[in-house]
């Protein structure tokens, strides 16, 4: 029979035995398909631009990042064009590297809830949305600079 002291420990030493560890979720979700809150999530827009046709209560979020979005310039020149998206993540990468307060305020905000990013994007997997997300994820597994 083990002893405390042969129980597992993490960084801090608080033993482990019996803990339930959430794993970091997050996920981008475009406004006009979404399923609505889970208890769960805490949702962010994360475009710079307001959606059209879309009411705060519509959205249900709890947080518009206007910061974190691409800016004005980047964005027009981007305008969707899939050709261009690999460019767009490289420049885009580049804004969020300035951004990493912003980044990690959203991230503490979500500590141990479902990060959900809302975007208007009608192509979500060339969309802003989901380079954020992979920065996101990165940052959340590595947050030293």
């Amino acid at each position: 029979m083990g002893s405390v002291d042969d129980e597992p420990r993490d960084r801090d030493g608080a033993g482990i035995v019996g803990r339930v560890v959430m794993a970091f979720q997050a996920f981008v979700v475009r406004v006009y398909e979404d399923p609505g809150r889970s208890e769960c999530d805490y949702r962010v827009l994360v475009d710079r631009l307001w959606p059209r046709g879309k009411t705060v209560a519509a959205l249900d979020m709890d947080e518009w990042a206007k910061s974190v979005a691409p800016s004005t310039q980047l964005r027009k020149w981007y305008s969707h064009d899939a050709s261009l998206f690999e460019e767009f993540s490289v420049r885009y990468r580049t804004e969020l590297g300035d951004k990493k307060v912003e980044l990690l305020a959203i991230l503490e905000s979500a500590e141990s809830k479902r990060l959900v990013l809302l975007t208007a994007a009608k192509d979500v997997e060339r969309s802003s949305a989901l380079v954020l997300l992979s920065e996101l994820r990165q940052l959340k597994n590595d947050p030293m600079p």
